[in-house]
């Protein structure tokens, strides 16, 4: 498992470090933290408070964000859905005063101002966006902070959106490649991996180390045994055997997620000198 003191998960800076870590990190200070919720659709979790910086993961709307530190626009705290630590613009977090009803159910929708599909769109809500549902108006769902989306695209918070992870996952297929991305609008391995088991309900930790030490039984790396819905790791990768011999991965290679056969995909990465190197099957 993933150490505790893993800095990507562990809200801790010289000078600033959450209470329940005092007695186990230095701090100067140690707080409480104040729980928020994205309020974009999509907003970039970044290694620095830097619009140039790296792009750690992503948060979308709806999910809290324990904020310890804030200053000169950005707000550093840790994630709730994977405990990633990071930096996230503070005009990218509101109060987390209402309980989410449903969740997006497909690929992407918007946020309309009104019941109109002709209205300017208010905001872009990726899949598996939890809203708080207040109300209904012809083809549409009103959500609490007063947005309208179509009915269609929502389902019950409780409700599974697909038969399998790989089902799940395969919804992504053709997206493009981006570091950090965990929606539609671009998504990295880890990320297709996290987001399919979520669909299923299953949480996942954000990295492929995280994963590979975190989900399920390892089995032999063994090209013959693979079945659907096994994951295979090499170092800082990682996919779904879809079926039989095809790989379902976002990688940077076809800069989108794609199906290839697992042959080529273990021939190309061992000329890199990244051998297969783990199988989990859950």
């Amino acid at each position: 498992m993933t150490s505790v003191l893993d800095p990507r998960v562990t809200p801790a800076r010289g000078d600033v470090a959450a209470a329940h870590l005092e007695g186990t990190v230095r701090a100067e200070r140690f707080i409480k933290g104040v729980t928020r919720r994205c309020s974009t659709g999509i907003a970039a979790l970044c290694a620095r408070p830097d619009n140039e910086a790296e792009r750690q993961t992503e948060l979308i709307f709806g999910e809290d964000f324990t904020v310890y530190d804030e200053a000169l626009g950005w707000a550093w705290g840790q994630a709730a859905r994977d405990g990633y630590v990071g930096y996230v613009r503070s005009d990218a977090l509101a109060s987390a005063d209402v309980q989410p009803t449903h969740r997006v159910s497909a690929r992407i929708t918007f946020a309309f101002p009104r019941p109109n599909v002709k209205a300017p769109p208010c905001l872009t809500l990726p899949y598996l966006t939890a809203l708080s549902v207040t109300g209904e108006e012809g083809a549409f769902q009103k959500t609490a902070e007063g947005y309208f989306v179509p009915r269609i695209h929502l389902s019950p918070l409780n409700e599974s959106l697909a038969a399998d992870p790989v089902a799940a996952a395969l919804r992504f297929l053709g997206v493009p490649y981006l570091w950090g991305g965990r929606t539609a609008m671009g998504l990295d391995c880890s990320g297709l991996v996290q987001t399919a088991l979520a669909a299923v309900g299953i949480a996942a930790p954000r990295d492929t180390d995280m994963q590979e030490a975190a989900l399920g039984e390892a089995r032999p790396v063994d090209a013959q045994d693979l079945q659907r819905g096994d994951l295979v790791f090499w170092k800082g990768h990682v996919g779904w055997i879809a079926d039989e011999c095809w790989l379902l991965h976002a990688n940077a290679h076809h800069m989108e997620v794609a199906l290839e056969p697992l042959g080529d995909a273990v021939a190309r990465l061992n000329a890199q000198g990244l051998p297969l190197r783990a199988v989990r099957r859950l």
